[in-house]
């Protein structure tokens, strides 16, 4: 990295990001491709997005990314959403086109590329997925467009449970998946729905960094079913450890944070990110 003062700048917004490798990744492809860009991370106070986003739209900012806690709270601050970040009401990619920010959501892509790369079939498939926040949705409903036959969703039975039910409504209807809403709580339905799973996927952030917790018994789960998660930070949750230990195949979020990356820069770039050259570096 050589900032001069032609560079434009690129980002990520979050709470933590101390743990991203997003910069080291960005920047690599940036300076690969010989472009005047430049890419950090910035760890923000949930009441400070607003002004964030001013600040960066007023500095021409190229674009910038969105993790926790920020995916949906970012939408009434753009000018419009795709229809995919619309379906899944979550926002993980920001571009600045001429003044105007416009949403997409790159995670679902990201996942769905990640699961096809460690070989993990998914169209036809019967999903269990837990939690419904940004990254979660946006996993659902790009599944749901690509062919996955059905998703039970198990979330808390908190505020939000009946606008998830909508939204699981709406995907349902809009595709030809079938997509239930569950309390997480409902240990009985949880098991009942694994056992008829192919596959399970932690949309939560319950086993990252030094938790380890999981959201799922050990006694649910068995070999017939792939267990992924969406954390990469450590790259073996409690959840995946459990999995692995009764003969499941399992993939951490390594490989999604890759591919949605990659589908993020080509927004920003217009042009392919040298993604072998990013995944040997960063990734293998």
């Amino acid at each position: 990295m050589n900032p001069i003062g032609s560079t434009r700048l690129y980002c990520l917004l979050g709470n933590p990001v101390a743990h991203s490798i997003s910069p080291a990744m960005h920047n690599l492809a940036f300076d690969t491709l010989g472009l005047d860009n430049s890419y950090m991370a910035f760890n923000l106070e949930p009441n400070d997005l607003a002004k964030v986003v001013d600040g960066l739209k007023a500095m021409n900012c190229g674009g910038f990314n969105l993790t926790m806690p920020f995916k949906t709270s970012i939408i009434p601050l753009l000018d419009e959403i795709d229809e995919v970040a619309s379906l899944a009401h979550s926002v993980n990619t920001v571009v600045n086109r001429d003044g105007k920010l416009y949403g997409y959501t790159t995670d679902g892509i990201g996942f769905l590329q990640s699961m096809t790369e460690c070989g993990i079939q998914y169209i036809g498939s019967t999903i269990s997925m837990l939690g419904a926040g940004g990254v979660a949705t946006s996993i659902i409903t790009q599944a749901a467009t690509e062919g996955v036959s059905k998703i039970n969703i198990f979330k808390r039975k908190n505020a939000t449970f009946d606008k998830v039910v909508d939204y699981a409504d709406k995907i349902s209807k809009a595709t030809e998946c079938d997509v239930f809403v569950y309390d997480i709580a409902d240990r009985d339905i949880m098991e009942f729905s694994l056992q008829e799973s192919d596959i399970l996927i932690n949309g939560t952030n319950v086993g990252m960094g030094d938790d380890d917790t999981s959201l799922v018994p050990k006694e649910f789960l068995h070999p017939n079913l792939t267990v992924c998660d969406t954390i990469y930070h450590p790259e073996m949750t409690r959840l995946l450890k459990d999995a692995d230990s009764v003969g499941c195949k399992t993939m951490n979020g390594k490989f999604m944070l890759l591919y949605q990356g990659a589908a993020a820069f080509k927004l920003w770039t217009e042009q392919d990110m040298p993604v072998e050259i990013v995944k040997q570096k960063y990734f293998i």
